[in-house]
């Protein structure tokens, strides 16, 4: 299959500009970032990989039949059809303490999983309906509600600290969720859970992985995001 390769002279553009990205932080484990490092086939637009732009926990979906779409020179992100399409690292993500997770996508249907553990069950980022995001790490459960609005067009960060106290933030507003979580957050997909389940249904812009929070960091990628 003939892949093209996108992105990798922005992305040292980017970090040489002296803006804040993901890569700067220490504690990032991993960055699916916007039009960046992915690869396609310019016959099909099929999307057979989407490199972590910051380690090595790059997602990657062999079945053709489960490949996502990418649209270059066009504001679409990668495209999740609802059904089956997923991406998938072989290099397991594991959160046991604090994390920030950001991600900046388009919701066209509720019951769908944002990013989650595809090979043990009850580890999972679910928008299970127009205002709740279930987050679900060694069988626990918390169910972060939005205060106002509903998902969309937008963008979600979402915190634990070292006590496991949850934050979240929509679209740069903090929604003032008061729920804790604990154990240790597996994430090795990109829109489907255990197993092959809840495929996502819209569009994923940018997606950032941290294994720490802090307000500043939580500020960083509500920035960030607001501007892409």
């Amino acid at each position: 299959m003939l892949a093209l390769k996108l992105g990798l002279s922005l992305n040292n553009l980017k970090s040489a500009s002296g803006g804040w990205t993901p890569d700067l932080e220490s504690s990032v484990v991993a960055w699916y970032q916007h039009e960046t490092d992915i690869t396609f086939d310019p016959s099909t637009n099929l999307v057979s990989a989407w490199n972590d732009s910051a380690n090595n926990h790059d997602m990657v979906q062999a079945t053709v039949s489960e490949q996502p779409f990418n649209f270059p020179g066009a504001y679409t992100g990668v495209v999740f059809d609802g059904i089956n399409d997923n991406l998938q690292t072989t290099v397991q993500m594991s959160l046991s303490g604090a994390f920030t997770v950001g991600i900046k996508c388009k919701v066209d249907a509720t019951g769908k999983v944002l990013i989650a553990d595809n090979t043990t069950n009850n580890e999972m980022f679910k928008i299970t309906s127009a205002t709740n995001l279930r987050v679900k790490v060694d069988g626990n459960t918390a169910d972060l509600t939005l205060a106002s609005g509903s998902w969309g067009d937008g963008y979600i960060v979402v915190t634990r600290d070292a006590s496991d106290n949850m934050g979240l933030w929509h679209n740069g507003v903090d929604q003032s969720v008061s729920v804790t979580l604990a154990g240790t957050a597996d994430i090795d997909a990109i829109g489907v859970r255990s197993t092959d389940l809840n495929a996502f249904d819209g569009t994923m812009y940018e997606i950032s992985i941290f294994s720490s929070e802090s307000a500043e960091l939580t500020a960083n990628v509500n920035n960030r995001f607001s501007t892409l």
